[in-house]
């Protein structure tokens, strides 16, 4: 007989730190999570169980977290639908699975961490001119040091933004990675959240809306990678007039013009295949640490992934020039031209990914909340994002689901994406002079 393939984080004593995750692939629910707990066999005691199940199970969502308990043991659970899944298979391979059912379950074992589950109602949040404790409340936790976050929000939630913000308000300096979960036609929530084993909970309690999420902090923490798909053209320019979310006038150097004209001015420089991206794929890069980006040049200027927060252009206004950008904008701030391709996408996450392995040394699980609009149809080809991951972190367990909306922090502010892959990878939690690698 044979050896058996080596998958280090089946092999963690359970005494220790560990992760252990499985991939059901079959139409029928019920044979799903029969796949799963053939995977998860003799699994003890979890902290923290998460579930990412496809759309397609959607009407049968309110008996997953019951069934799921009546095998599997854990403190507490967490989940949502997505328009795709991503998991890893017995074999220890990851994928990236569309357009198919797939169930996702992953448990983890955290020593030293502190976990603080919470659901949020979004229909009536605190004011965000108010005191942070009302925020603080909701959640259930106070401010520390060390804390990073995982939040899920159902896509028929009201006042996203409001929430991102106010989380970010009460809990500054703390990381938060998420999405959106996928819409779907039943008459529940997309969210999953309970707590034990016992398979005895109401199905009614397992599912919601809002949001859910968890606070993690102690011994462990999430890492953030953005990575938004696009590379710059152009020189970085400077906004002199805009209106809410319309930018009016830019300049370049000692250069006045609209958008739209230095765009033109733009195109001369590109290829052929470039120029016929654009009529497509063109999205603007706004400055997040604004004024103290570079000045505006007359060559193009290359700034660090993560520099620019890559919002849609949304509108054009041919009478003057001016267009409409999905970020409210202000004078003095600097912008740049996108462009989102395939290539792009892997040469930023490539980046990205190397300088996160030069921080830290391979993480105990990587979660990925990817677009919708990324996968097959930006890369061409399946398993895109995950195998640029598993070419920097070689066994690491992945995984998430694709969104109809992405979070993730850029230039210290967490932020809404759409074509982002937002990764959180869990790590230990150390302080500051730790062995971390710094940049």
């Amino acid at each position: 007989m044979g050896s058996l393939p080596s998958f280090p984080w089946l092999q963690r004593r359970p005494g220790g730190p560990w992760c252990r995750t499985a991939l059901g692939r079959d139409s029928s629910l019920q044979e799903a999570v029969n796949q799963v707990f053939e995977q998860l066999r003799g699994a003890p005691e979890a902290d923290l169980a998460l579930v990412f199940a496809s759309a397609s199970y959607a009407s049968d969502l309110p008996r997953l977290l019951p069934l799921l308990q009546q095998k599997l043991s854990a403190a507490h659970w967490l989940g949502c639908v997505g328009g795709g899944v991503v998991g890893t298979d017995p074999a220890g391979a990851p994928h990236e699975i569309e357009h198919q059912p797939a169930l996702a379950v992953t448990l983890l074992r955290l020593p030293g961490a502190s976990l603080r589950p919470f659901a949020i109602d979004t229909t009536a949040l605190p004011d965000l001119d108010g005191p942070a404790e009302p925020w603080r409340e909701r959640v259930g936790a106070e401010l520390e040091e060390g804390q990073s976050m995982l939040l899920l929000l159902d896509p028929t939630g009201t006042a996203i933004n409001d929430l991102i913000s106010g989380l970010d308000y009460a809990y500054p300096n703390t990381t938060k990675v998420g999405g959106i979960a996928g819409p779907h036609s039943a008459a529940h929530g997309s969210l999953l959240f309970g707590s034990g084993g016992s398979g005895d909970s109401d199905p009614a309690d397992t599912v919601r809306t809002g949001a859910v999420g968890c606070l993690i902090s102690g011994s462990w923490r999430l890492d953030p990678l953005v990575a938004q798909g696009c590379r710059p053209i152009g020189p970085v320019l400077e906004v002199e007039q805009a209106q809410r979310n319309v930018v009016i006038e830019v300049s370049c150097g000692s250069t006045r013009n609209s958008p739209v004209a230095a765009l033109q001015s733009i195109l001369t420089d590109l290829t052929p295949a470039e120029r016929e991206q654009v009529k497509h794929s063109l999205f603007l890069g706004v400055g997040r640490s604004d004024f103290s980006l570079p000045s505006a040049a007359l060559t193009p200027v290359t700034e660090a992934p993560g520099s620019f927060l890559v919002r849609n252009l949304i509108g054009v206004d041919p009478r003057n020039g001016a267009v409409a950008v999905g970020e409210r904008m202000r004078v003095g701030q600097k912008v740049q031209f996108q462009l989102r391709d395939a290539d792009a996408s892997r040469d930023e996450s490539r980046q990205l990914l190397a300088r996160q392995s030069r921080r830290r040394s391979e993480p105990l699980a990587a979660f990925l909340f990817a677009c919708l609009g990324r996968g097959e149809g930006l890369y061409g080809e399946v398993d895109g994002d995950v195998s640029l991951c598993r070419e920097v972190f070689g066994t690491v367990p992945i995984a998430g689901l694709f969104c109809n909306g992405e979070i993730g922090p850029v230039g210290g502010t967490t932020h809404l994406h759409g074509y982002t892959a937002s990764w959180g990878f869990l790590v230990p939690n150390e302080p500051p002079g730790g062995d971390a690698t710094p940049l």
